[in-house]
């Protein structure tokens, strides 16, 4: 049978008492530093997780505000765009009143001009008719009322051919 001496018990003894002070000095501590380190891993975790969902956020929230830029500038081109339209209009409509301010006085300065030269074709018409009437009248004309005869008389002619 199995014969326990002294000595194994002794063994035993030692083993149990060595336990003891292993798990007191050994143990307890490892598993408390391995506990701690478990729980900073977690909380490095955790915190990874939070820094990942704010970093989440605010990408969100650049990628918001990067769209709200695109579409200020947008708009503000759009607003350039139709605000150089409204200026070439106006600078065309500008140029189309002076051109038709210039065609006006262009065509103002013609009628003046159309009647200076058609009173000095009046004027010399007169002379002309009266120097082929004294021609043929063998006398010579003289004197307001011959004049107003004669400018009533192409007064009538003229009037005879713009009919």
């Amino acid at each position: 049978m199995l014969d326990f001496s002294v000595t194994f018990i002794i063994t035993i003894i030692n083993i149990a008492i060595l336990f003891f002070i292993l798990r007191k000095i050994l143990f307890k501590p490892v598993t408390k530093i391995m506990t701690e380190r478990a729980k900073r891993v977690q909380n490095s975790i955790d915190q990874a997780e939070k820094d990942k969902a704010s970093a989440q956020a605010l990408l969100r929230e650049y990628e918001g505000k990067l769209k709200n830029a695109e579409d200020i500038a947008d708009e503000i081109l759009k607003n350039a765009r139709e605000e150089a339209a409204h200026e070439a209009q106006r600078i065309i409509a500008e140029g189309k009143a002076a051109a038709a301010d210039i065609v006006t006085a262009a065509r103002n300065q013609l009628d003046a001009e159309h009647q200076a030269a058609l009173a000095k074709f009046k004027i010399e018409a007169a002379a002309l008719v009266l120097a082929a009437s004294s021609r043929l009248v063998s006398r010579e004309f003289s004197g307001d009322d011959d004049r107003r005869y004669v400018n009533m008389l192409l007064d009538e002619l003229a009037a005879l051919k713009g009919r």
